[in-house]
């Protein structure tokens, strides 16, 4: 398992989930909302739900990994 294949499981689990907010999952993993108007306006980085789904995230890492 390499990181891309980490990287690429990271959206499709964490939004499985649905218990993170969808867009602080985009910024998360460095995505532009397509929407120019949203994204100008949106200004809001998510840290402290970015830092528990990250956190979240490395536990089920670790699950597989083991």
């Amino acid at each position: 398992m390499n990181k891309h294949y980490l990287r690429a499981l990271f959206s499709p689990v964490v939004n499985e989930l649905n218990v993170f907010n969808p867009d602080a999952i985009e910024r998360q993993l460095a995505h532009v909302s397509q929407n120019r108007i949203r994204s100008a306006y949106n200004r809001a980085q998510y840290w402290d739900e970015r830092v528990r789904l990250l956190k979240l995230y490395e536990k089920q890492v670790k699950e597989w990994i083991v």
